[in-house]
């Protein structure tokens, strides 16, 4: 199985089947049809990139070309059963105000991001270097990445806002890494809900 099915079950697996899905930064909508496909989902995506639009469109996900940085007004309070935000976090200007609104439209929220605590990153950064690698692998030039975090980072986060981390694990490669995440994972994972369901 490869590195991002992996990835994709993984996370698919934290969605109950029949959920509304709201998959925020879809690219080109991989997730959201193995979501329809496999468990029964419904839902949009939301894009900003022409060409990943015309790609959910071809593969048959639903998607409303929207600028994430602009908010979620359009969504009702718990419009969703599941708000995603897969690689999508560390791209927007207001990351906390982003976080609290996918649990505003969402009962839940699943989120992955690139975790910068994970050990290689920390030995390049060790050899004074900007780490660049399957994960993140850009040059700190170029990098669409306007923010790093770490999976602690995001547990402190979450607790700070008032929600309630539901499951979190963190995977690298092909498999799921729940010893030592922070340390040993490339990629964080989190679901969240808001302590007010």
């Amino acid at each position: 199985m490869s590195e991002q099915m992996v990835a994709i079950e993984a996370i698919a697996n934290l969605v109950p089947h029949g959920s509304h899905v709201l998959d925020l930064g879809c690219g080109k909508g991989e997730l959201l049809a193995h979501l329809q496909q496999h468990r029964s989902c419904t839902g949009y995506g939301v894009e900003i990139d022409d060409a990943n639009i015309h790609a959910c469109v071809q593969r048959g996900v639903s998607v409303l070309q929207l600028n994430l940085d602009e908010g979620l007004s359009m969504f009702g309070d718990a419009s969703f059963d599941v708000v995603l935000q897969i690689d999508t976090l560390q791209h927007l200007h207001n990351a906390e105000t982003m976080l609290l609104e996918t649990v505003r439209v969402g009962k839940h929220g699943i989120i992955a991001f690139p975790n910068f605590a994970y050990w290689q990153n920390r030995l390049s950064i060790a050899r004074g270097r900007m780490p660049v690698n399957k994960r993140l692998p850009y040059e700190w030039y170029n990098t669409p990445n306007i923010r790093v975090g770490t999976y602690a980072d995001f547990g402190l986060l979450a607790a700070r806002n008032g929600l309630r981390v539901t499951d979190a694990f963190g995977l690298h490669e092909n498999r799921i890494v729940r010893n030592m995440p922070n340390l040993l994972a490339s990629t964080a994972v989190y679901r969240v809900a808001g302590n007010w369901l």
